[in-house]
């Protein structure tokens, strides 16, 4: 569910929507969820915001050396797993918006079964973003992982762990405060 004020690139300087200026980092704006929605959840970054300054940074270091279309790739099948739908109109978005094309993007939620639109490498980190998504269901497979790793250095893995890990903590997020889809506030 990462923000940024330029969607092409995730090194960007913006403003959060506490209105904290970050530097190098992407900017996660909309994860309150009173914020034009009416809701009455909170905001929650302005009623965390130190932790969610945290989030911010751990998304930017786990973006950092990955291709743009494989961020998006797997922020948009988390959040098709835990049915985000703030944070899955945001991302094909901003897919759209770096060049992804309309087929890839219908194909997503059913890779396994349209695999010739996504490379090898591209179905690894689906594969891993499900299992990861789903960790409580049956673990991390070892083959899944093994996959992953064939595909990935050490270095590289660890950055797709690590934006498993944000993209399914901002779904929780986005879920929790009630965020509604379209009202993307980076705007």
């Amino acid at each position: 569910m990462v923000m940024t004020t330029n969607t092409n690139t995730a090194a960007t300087t913006g403003t959060t929507s506490t209105g904290a200026t970050t530097t190098g980092a992407v900017t996660p704006a909309g994860t309150g969820g009173d914020a034009g929605g009416g809701t009455g959840r909170i905001d929650f970054a302005k009623a965390a915001p130190k932790v969610f300054r945290a989030l911010v940074g751990f998304d930017a270091a786990a973006r950092e050396g990955l291709v743009p279309a494989l961020v998006e790739l797997i922020q948009i099948r988390a959040s098709h797993l835990n049915h985000c739908a703030y944070c899955l109109h945001m991302h094909t978005n901003d897919a759209r918006k770096a060049g992804e094309s309309e087929d890839r993007l219908h194909m997503v939620a059913v890779w396994r079964e349209a695999r010739h639109f996504f490379t090898p490498k591209e179905q690894a980190a689906l594969a891993l973003t499900e299992a990861v998504t789903r960790v409580a269901d049956a673990g991390v497979p070892d083959d899944v992982y093994a996959e992953a790793a064939a595909h990935f250095d050490d270095a590289e893995l660890g950055h797709v762990l690590a934006l498993i890990l944000t993209i399914n903590t901002w779904n929780r997020v986005a879920l929790s405060t009630a965020k509604v889809a379209g009202t993307d506030e980076r705007r």
